[in-house]
C-alpha cells in the first residue's frame, strides 16, 4: 500500500486507485519518501496489515505513449504495433491527431507540436498516416491512410506537449476561481489543506495565468468527490495531476492567479518584484476586443506611482525603480502618462495625459522591486517582537513550529536587520487566526508570504534580530577653543589642546558600554567605559599628531540573552600645530605697529622743519592712527 503516491518519469503510470478488500490482510506498507529519493520500493517496505489494496495502471498499458518528457502530458509520441513501439512521422501528424492523443491521456489540448522535441531513437516508424478528424477518443480509432511509409527524415519523429488538464471555474475570469483538476478522467475540484502561494503558482503556470496571489478556502454544506494533491509533490516539480489522490471533503480551493488583475510584476524573484506590465483593451477592425500586456516608460512613471502598484499588489513600500532591471520584451508601451496622487489603491484608478507616447528608449521600460510586507511589532526596536506578515491584505502573526534561526534569517533579511539571533515561540491565551509559514518552502528561496497558509493557534512566534539596537552618535569637543569641526566626519584639535571624544545613542535600553576605537596609518587602540545615561566621554589632555586618524564608537549590550554591537560612523580628527596660529595673532599687529611708525618718520623727514603748530596736530594725527589721506583732507579744511 503507497502513502502519498508520487507519480516519476519514465514509464508513467496511468492511474492509482485504492481497493478496498472484505477483511483485513498482510501487506507491504511502502513510504513514498523514502521512494522520492530514489530507493527502491524494497528498501521502503514495512509490514503492515489493511484492508485497502493499491491498484495500478501503467502507461505501456495503452497503444499510445509519450516518451521523454517532464510530465504524462508530454514527450516523444509512440504507437504500440505488435508489441512495438513506433515512431510516428511528423509529416503524417497534424493538429488533429494531436488533440486526439491528449485527449487518449486525460491531458488538455495540444500547445506544442514539433518534430525532435524531445530526442531521437534507433525505432520502427509507423508506416501509415493517420488520418483523424479530431473527434475521436483513441488515435488507432482514426483512419488511415493506404499507402505505406518506410522512410522519415532526421529531425521529424513527432514531439508533442499537451497542456495540463487544469482550470478555474466560477470566477470573474479564467485566471480565478475554485480549481479544478482532470485526473481519471473525472473533473473535481482540489482540496483546501496546506496549500501556499508557491503550490498555487504552479496551477496559474499550467493556466498560463501568470504567479498566485491568493489561496483560499471555500466551505461547503456536504462534503463531495474532491482531489488531494500532496504539496511536497508539487514543490519537487512533478505536474498536479502526478501528485493527486482521491479524498471527500467539504473544504475546496479557490485561487486568483496575477492575470486576473490589471497590472503585473514579471521576471522578478518574487510576487514583489519584476517588470512592470499593465493590462489594457485593443479593439480589431472586427470590433472585437483583445488584451494586452503593455510596458511602461520610466520616463512616465514615479515614486508616487510606485506606491501606488506596491500597494495594489499587497507588498511593501517601493525600494528600487530602475528602468531595464528585469529584462526587456518585445511588447506594446503604455501611451499615456501616470498622474498619481500616491492614495489611489489601483494604478488605473490615477489620472493619465492627454498626449500619447509611442516610443520609449531602450533601457526605459519600468523595472520595480517592492518591500516585503513583514513587521516585528511589540518589541523595543523595530528588529525585535513578534513577526506579522501581510497577506491577502491581512497582518497576521506567524506560526512557525519547526523554525529555526535559518527560516528566521529570511525575515531579517526581508526587515533590513541583519541575521537571526533568537526565534521562540510565546503561549497566548487563545487562539486566533495566524500565518502558518512552511519552512521548507522558505528554505527553497521563496518569500515568506509565498509560503503562507491560514491556520488557527495560540502559539505566536517572536523574533529578534542582530541589527536589534539603533547607531550611536560621535562627536569632538574640549576644554578650550581648540577645536573646530570641519565638516560632519572631520574634526581638527590643535597641538597641546584638551579634548575629548563624546560617545552616545538615542535611550533604547538600560546599561551597556562604549568601546571607542582609534585607527592611524601606523597604530590601533581601544578604550572602554560605561554607559552613563545612555553616552560616555573619552578625555585626551593634550593632543599629539600621534592623535590624528579615525575614531568610532561601538556601543554594546546584552538583552535578550544575547551580546548586541552596534557601530557609529568614522570621525577624521587631525592635530594641526599651533605656530602659524601665533604667527597670525602676534606678529600681524607688531607689523602694522613698526608700519605706522616708520610712516611717522617718513612724513617728518619730508618737511625739513621743527614741527609747529601744525605739525604738532599732525603728530596728533599720526598718534591716533589717522592715514595720511585723512590728515591732508583736515588741511584743506583749514
Amino acid at each position: 500500500m503507497f502513502q502519498n503516491q508520487r507519480l516519476t518519469p519514465g514509464q508513467y503510470p496511468e492511474c492509482t486507485r485504492r481497493r478496498e478488500e472484505s477483511s483485513r490482510r498482510s501487506v507491504w506498507w511502502i513510504y513514498s519518501d523514502c521512494v522520492h529519493s530514489g530507493s527502491a520500493l524494497r528498501e521502503c517496505s514495512t509490514s503492515d496489515s489493511s484492508y485497502f489494496i493499491l491498484d495500478l495502471t501503467c502507461s505501456d498499458s495503452r497503444p499510445v505513449r509519450m516518451v521523454n518528457g517532464t510530465s504524462l502530458c508530454s514527450g516523444r509520441l509512440e504507437v504500440k504495433s505488435n508489441q512495438w513501439w513506433s515512431l510516428v512521422c511528423e509529416d503524417d501528424f497534424d493538429q488533429q491527431e494531436a488533440e486526439v492523443v491528449c485527449r487518449e491521456l486525460g491531458c488538455g489540448a495540444p500547445s506544442v507540436l514539433q518534430g525532435a522535441l524531445y530526442g531521437e531513437v534507433e525505432a520502427p516508424m509507423w508506416t501509415k498516416e493517420f488520418q483523424c478528424g479530431g473527434h475521436e477518443s483513441a488515435l488507432l480509432d482514426c483512419r488511415s491512410s493506404g499507402s505505406d511509409r518506410n522512410t522519415c527524415s532526421p529531425g521529424k519523429a513527432v514531439g508533442l506537449t499537451c497542456s495540463e488538464p487544469v482550470r478555474l471555474v466560477g470566477g470573474d475570469s479564467r485566471c480565478a476561481g475554485t480549481l479544478e483538476v482532470k485526473h481519471q478522467g473525472d473533473w473535481r475540484p482540489v482540496e483546501y489543506s496546506d496549500w501556499t502561494l508557491k503550490e498555487a503558482s504552479v496551477a496559474c503556470r499550467d493556466l498560463d495565468c501568470g504567479s498566485a496571489v491568493s489561496v483560499g478556502r471555500r466551505k461547503e454544506s456536504s462534503e463531495r468527490s474532491v482531489w488531494r494533491i500532496n504539496s511536497n509533490c508539487v514543490q519537487s516539480g512533478s505536474a498536479l495531476r502526478e501528485c493527486s489522490t482521491s479524498d471527500s471533503s467539504s473544504s475546496i480551493l479557490d485561487l486568483t492567479c496575477s492575470d486576473s488583475r490589471p497590472v503585473r510584476l514579471v521576471n522578478g524573484t518574487s510576487l514583489c518584484s519584476g517588470r512592470l506590465e499593465v493590462k489594457s483593451n485593443h479593439s480589431n477592425q472586427s470590433n472585437q476586443s483583445n488584451q494586452w500586456w503593455s510596458l511602461v516608460c520610466e520616463d512616465d512613471f514615479d515614486q508616487q506611482e510606485a506606491a501606488v502598484v506596491c500597494r495594489e499588489l499587497g507588498c511593501g513600500a517601493p525600494s528600487v525603480l530602475q528602468g531595464a532591471l528585469y529584462g526587456e520584451v518585445e511588447a506594446p508601451m503604455w501611451t499615456k502618462e501616470f498622474q498619481c496622487g500616491g492614495h489611489e489603491s489601483a494604478l488605473l484608478d490615477c489620472r493619465s495625459s492627454g498626449s500619447d507616447r509611442n516610443t520609449c528608449s531602450p533601457g526605459k521600460a519600468v523595472g520595480l522591486t517592492c518591500s516585503e510586507p513583514v513587521r516585528l511589532v511589540g518589541g523595543d526596536s523595530r528588529c525585535a517582537g513578534t513577526l506579522e506578515v501581510k497577506h491577502q491584505g491581512d497582518w497576521r502573526p506567524v506560526y512557525g513550529p519547526d523554525w529555526t534561526l535559518k527560516e528566521a534569517s529570511v525575515a531579517c533579511r526581508e526587515l533590513d536587520c541583519g541575521s537571526a539571533v533568537s526565534v521562540g515561540e510565546r503561549k497566548e491565551s487563545s487562539y486566533r487566526s495566524v500565518w502558518w509559514i512552511n519552512s521548507n518552502c522558505v528554505q527553497s528561496g521563496s518569500a515568506l508570504r509565498e509560503c503562507s497558509t491560514s491556520v488557527y493557534s495560540s502559539s505566536i512566534l517572536d523574533l529578534t534580530c542582530s541589527d536589534l539596537l539603533l547607531q550611536p552618535n560621535i562627536s569632538v569637543s574640549c576644554s578650550t577653543d581648540g577645536v573646530s569641526e570641519a565638516q560632519q566626519q572631520g574634526a581638527q584639535v590643535l597641538r597641546g589642546s584638551t579634548f575629548t571624544i563624546c560617545c552616545s545613542i538615542q535611550p533604547q535600553y538600560p546599561g551597556g558600554s562604549f568601546q571607542l576605537t582609534f585607527t592611524s596609518s601606523n597604530s590601533a587602540h581601544t578604550y572602554t567605559k560605561p554607559a552613563v545615561n545612555h553616552s560616555a566621554h573619552f578625555l585626551f589632555p593634550a593632543a599629539e599628531p600621534a592623535h590624528q586618524g579615525s575614531y568610532s564608537c561601538v556601543y554594546h549590550l546584552y538583552v535578550f540573552s544575547h551580546n548586541f554591537s552596534s557601530e557609529s560612523r568614522l570621525l577624521s580628527l587631525t592635530v594641526p600645530d599651533p605656530t602659524p596660529l601665533i604667527i597670525k595673532v602676534v606678529l600681524l599687529p607688531l607689523i602694522l605697529l613698526l608700519e605706522n611708525v616708520a610712516l611717522y618718520f617718513y612724513y617728518k623727514a619730508r618737511r625739513g622743519r621743527k614741527p609747529g603748530r601744525r605739525e604738532n596736530t599732525e603728530l596728533d594725527y599720526s598718534n591716533l592712527g589717522v592715514p595720511a589721506a585723512e590728515e591732508e583732507g583736515a588741511q584743506g579744511a583749514e
